[in-house]
């Protein structure tokens, strides 16, 4: 098999998770979206544990390189923490989709330990890097930089959860603009 079939597989296991979480990973289905005997997956990932990892350590990887690009691409740390929400929009657009991690961490207890561990990698990236971003606008001390950040980050992950269950992106928007408008997530207009 080739690298190209273990990047479909990839990308058919995180569609699955990010629409049903992690009990959506099965060999099967994906086997099927990929075109290939759900047996085949086997030359990748030895099992579904493994394929979670997998799919979840690229997920936020994935994150941190979109953080890292909106960082490098804007200098004003108050248009990043603007830009932020946009990430987790992004995954209603495409299909009503839910932040793999936020799906998966509803599953956390039912998760194997390397999975949760991916999951926790997520929203600790996330934090990381809203902390950093707070600080460098001059928001607090780092102790309170770092609890807004997990503030900011858990209200943007669960408007997402709730514009989902809606079938409804406005409400994700105008959720987000509530933030801005209680100074949660700074802008520029404040």
């Amino acid at each position: 098999m080739s690298e190209n079939a273990r990047e479909a597989i990839l990308a058919a296991a995180k569609t699955a998770a990010q629409r049903h979480g992690y009990n959506g990973i099965n060999f099967r289905s994906i086997g099927a979206a990929v075109g290939i005997k759900n047996a085949s997956i086997y030359y990748h990932f030895s099992s579904k544990a493994d394929l979670g990892v997998a799919v979840a350590a690229r997920y936020w990887q994935d994150t941190a390189s979109v953080l890292q690009a909106i960082r490098e691409s804007n200098p004003d740390p108050i248009r990043c923490l603007e830009i932020y929400p946009s990430i987790f929009r992004t995954s209603l657009e495409d299909g009503n989709r839910l932040c793999l991690s936020s799906f998966m961490a509803a599953e956390y207890e039912d998760l194997p330990e390397e999975v949760r561990r991916e999951v926790k990698a997520f929203a600790d990236i996330n934090v990381m890097w809203l902390t950093q971003v707070l600080a460098d606008a001059g928001m607090g001390s780092a102790e309170s930089c770092e609890r807004r950040a997990r503030a900011i980050y858990t209200s943007v992950a669960g408007a997402q959860l709730i514009a989902r269950t809606r079938l409804d992106i406005g409400l994700f928007d105008d959720l987000i603009l509530s933030y801005r408008e209680a100074g949660l997530i700074p802008t520029s207009q404040a």
